[in-house]
């Protein structure tokens, strides 16, 4: 199948004008990633899910089938100490490289498989295992503050008490204490944010386009920041979904996992690469 010239809008429309798909000339004739993004309106973030619901529709099952083999892998690492939350922090970008390979083959006309949620340990698999090393020890350090944070904070509670300020039964519901607790909290959270907003695109920049990992990561931090309030459209889109999606048992993931998969891509595509339009005549 001949897919759509670059001039044109691809399955998706114009964010998806798919690329060529020689091999030979990709690299000549691929339209390059605009370094750290460019800005769309705030309701780009609710356009995201719903092209993403159009992927998930041409192949729910391959959809469905690369979420819940994602998810198994994940806890199986997870649940083995110490070295199975290195070893999934390592392959976790390797397997959603191979998921916007699979999105970028959707995009054209092609057909997605499970074996592309392993593709990326056939194309990259040098820079995303490296950009895994570079998210752990990124979160690491983050962790590592939140801790210090948490126990500098837990320590002057303690230091009150060997000084002879006892805790009375029922201080820990009082509204002071459960306000900084609150604000503890998301401070914490606060601390997480950045890193989010680094690894959000960054597999896909490195995947897709052969950005350096340290390169993908700031270009993601910096796309995000620049969309923050596209995000915040798409986070409060996301939050209804996932409070749909729970009530059923928790059945409803398995159609938005997929779902919030694919729009990493749709965001991606929209973000970095400037819409094609047909030439006038």
């Amino acid at each position: 199948m001949e897919p759509p010239p670059n001039n044109e809008p691809g399955q998706f429309g114009s964010t998806f004008a798919a690329a060529p798909t020689s091999k030979s000339d990709d690299s000549a004739r691929a339209p390059q990633p605009i370094p750290e993004g460019r800005r769309v309106d705030a309701g780009r973030g609710l356009a995201w899910m719903g092209e993403a619901w159009q992927m998930f529709k041409d192949a729910p099952g391959s959809w469905v089938a690369c979420f819940l083999i994602f998810l198994l892998i994940m806890f199986v690492l997870a649940i083995i100490p110490l070295l199975g939350n290195i070893a999934g922090a390592l392959l976790s970008p390797v397997l959603i490289g191979g998921i916007m390979i699979g999105c970028r083959e959707l995009a054209r006309s092609e057909e997605l498989t499970v074996a592309h949620l392993f593709a990326g340990f056939k194309e990259k698999s040098g820079p995303l295992l490296t950009l895994g090393l570079m998210e752990f020890a990124i979160s690491l350090v983050v962790m590592l503050v939140a801790a210090a944070i948490i126990f500098v904070t837990a320590g002057a509670m303690f230091l009150g008490v060997l000084m002879g300020q006892s805790l009375e039964v029922g201080a820990t519901l009082e509204p002071g204490f459960l306000l900084g607790a609150v604000v503890l909290m998301l401070v914490v959270i606060a601390l997480f944010i950045p890193v989010s907003m680094a690894v959000w695109f960054a597999p896909a920049l490195v995947a897709l386009d052969g950005v350096e990992p340290l390169t993908a990561l700031k270009w993601s931090f910096f796309a995000c920041l620049k969309n923050i309030w596209s995000f915040f459209v798409y986070g409060l889109v996301m939050l209804g979904l996932a409070i749909v999606a729970t009530i059923p048992l928790g059945l409803g993931w398995l159609l938005l996992g997929p779902v919030i998969m694919a729009s990493v891509y749709t965001a991606y595509r929209d973000i970095f690469f400037a819409e094609q339009k047909a030439p006038s005549t």
